[in-house]
């Protein structure tokens, strides 16, 4: 039984989260709100205001092929496509289990804390080995495409890079808004963005029965009388052609994700998102999968640990509660009970927050 997600954002059900420390399982602590020529890589150092310092696109790839090593090989790191400029795709995969997982990253180059989320959760499910740890591995197979925007992460903006680009989603000499290319209907072959292209080709032969997409959003707080900011958004598919079996899913994946998120204390809202085909959130749901967004809150750098923090609790949680059979237990009504996102922060100048309405 679970109970109604008020302004509060209380869980909807009791679980159980961790936290990495050494790439062990352990209780966590409480959390605290803590075209040109292409630029650097974005690096926010950490001893600034305590910010999360980004993985360039090199050391991505060292950290993938560390934390494969590190695990013996239970974490596997392969490329499945090349972007626009021709830098790898990686996936990471772990386990063997029949329940499989897969979760993206980085659609949208400017909006890197999932990867970063990603990179702990890699390390903390496959780098520890015992009994425990290979019992969830037998139970599901999780796959993680890692940055799937590496050349829009290179310029630090929200596309690929294609200066030929006269996109319907994007912009004409910078390139394409990969999240608005996912239309079931196109095949990978004819689809022009070869970032959306790989993650489809992926789905397709990793045939996930669970897809979630991290992002990143503006800064948001809920209306009077509650008026605390919002830390994350979640929604589930929107088309109203996806299967009723999927959308049942993916509300019961929402809950459990919005449980988790809740009890790592983050503030989680309903993003209020739109029901185009070509966003990977309605088309993998189209597709049947059970599909999910995650939108983390641009929050000032101070607090962006705690963000790396929440969305990591959310990936580990997951897999769990997929390798255990815990979803089967929501009720998926509870999803529609989470509040709406309120309004946007008064000077909050997010280059985030002027393409919410459309993620």
């Amino acid at each position: 039984m679970t109970s109604l997600p008020g302004r509060t954002a209380r869980p909807l059900a009791s679980l159980a989260v961790f936290a990495l420390t050494a790439g062990v399982f352990t209780a966590p602590a409480n959390a605290a709100p803590a075209q040109a020529a292409a630029p650097a890589a974005p690096q926010r150092a950490v001893e600034q205001n305590g910010g999360v310092r980004l993985h360039t696109n090199a050391e991505l790839a060292k950290a993938l092929k560390r934390i494969e090593r590190a695990s013996h090989g239970r974490v596997r790191v392969r490329s499945v496509g090349k972007s626009n400029e021709g830098r790898p795709l990686w996936f990471a995969t772990l386990g063997n289990g029949p329940k499989r997982l897969m979760f993206v990253t980085q659609q949208h180059g400017d909006e890197p804390l999932g990867t970063e989320s990603a990179l702990k959760a890699l390390d903390t499910l496959g780098v520890r080995n015992d009994r425990d740890a290979r019992r969830l591995r037998s139970k599901i197979t999780l796959g993680v495409m890692v940055r799937a925007n590496p050349d829009g992460h290179e310029r630090q903006w929200r596309y690929n890079y294609d200066p030929d680009a006269k996109p319907e989603y994007g912009e004409p000499g910078k390139g394409y808004d990969i999240n608005r290319y996912h239309n079931p209907s196109m095949r990978p072959a004819d689809n022009p963005v070869p970032e959306a292209a790989a993650i489809r080709r992926t789905f397709d032969r990793f045939r996930p029965s669970i897809m979630v997409d991290y992002h990143m959003q503006g800064r948001y707080a809920f209306p009077p009388p509650d008026g605390r900011e919002i830390t994350t958004s979640i929604l589930w598919p929107t088309n109203t052609t996806v299967p009723a079996d999927a959308l049942k899913r993916s509300k019961q994946v929402g809950v459990r994700v919005y449980n988790a998120f809740s009890r790592a204390g983050a503030v989680v809202s309903q993003y209020p998102g739109g029901d185009y085909e070509g966003i990977a959130r309605n088309a993998y749901g189209i597709l049947g999968g059970a599909s999910l967004l995650v939108e983390l809150s641009n929050l000032p750098p101070e607090r962006e640990r705690f963000q790396v923090h929440t969305a990591y609790v959310s990936m580990v949680d997951l897999a769990k509660a997929a390798a255990y059979r815990q979803l089967d237990r929501i009720d998926p009504a509870d999803a529609d009970k989470i509040p709406p996102r309120g309004p946007a922060l008064p000077g909050s100048n997010s280059t985030h927050a002027e393409h919410d309405h459309e993620a």
